[in-house]
């Protein structure tokens, strides 16, 4: 049986590489509670650009507040460089399109893959029109997100737009706890569901049995 890459071991070796440079980072990010960690780690090794794309997101002021909150930890949060912030398109149809047939895949299957590629396809592209050295997501922080597919698709997306990949699995090292004591610290909203209409249904579902 083939063993698991360590991503957390893949990337430590990019930084150990970086040594002294400052490399340009596009940060695509889902939320600002999982983006807190990632930037207080890697605000050390890059110059990071976050880039706020999840058309997955439902209802629309959900998606308005979620971004609002991003913006405000951005501009709260002692970084060791200062981190810039690039605002996506929302277009919900995007997302509806890219996961048309899989609306009924439970939570974590096939339609969360299919959303992955939809977001860091578009980092991906962006990255490379604006000349990053490397792209990532804070996707990988999450216990209930498939850290080792988000690699997969972020690797073969890179090869596909000439950007580097930047690996990782934030949730090591205590990642996501420090994610949560970092809410606490800046009064973050962290949310109760992924984000799209269906893990909003699952979520009241979960709700409903559970009264």
């Amino acid at each position: 049986m083939q063993n698991k890459k360590n991503y957390q071991k893949e990337l430590e070796r990019v930084l150990a590489a970086e040594e002294g440079k400052l490399p340009s980072l596009f940060l695509h990010s889902c939320c600002a509670p999982c983006s807190s960690y990632v930037l207080e780690y890697l605000s050390r090794y890059f110059l990071i650009t976050v880039f706020y794309f999840n058309p997955n997101i439902y209802p629309e002021e959900e998606y308005r507040f979620r971004a609002a909150e991003q913006r405000r930890l951005i501009a709260e949060m002692k970084t060791a460089q200062p981190v810039q912030f690039a605002e996506g398109r929302f277009d919900p149809s995007e997302f509806y399109r890219a996961v048309k047939g899989l609306e009924h895949i439970p939570e974590g299957g096939e339609r969360c893959r299919a959303c992955f590629w939809l977001r860091l396809g578009e980092a991906a592209r962006e990255a490379a029109d604006r000349g990053f050295d490397y792209f990532t997501t804070t996707l990988t922080i999450s216990p209930l997100k498939n850290a080792e597919a988000l690699n997969e698709i972020g690797t073969e997306l890179g090869r596909a737009y000439g950007v580097k990949w930047l690996p990782s699995d934030f949730k090591k090292k205590n990642g996501y706890k420090r994610s949560t004591e970092l809410s606490r610290e800046y009064g973050l909203y962290r949310q109760d569901y992924c984000g799209c209409v269906f893990s909003k249904r699952e979520r009241d579902v979960r709700l409903s049995r559970e009264q």
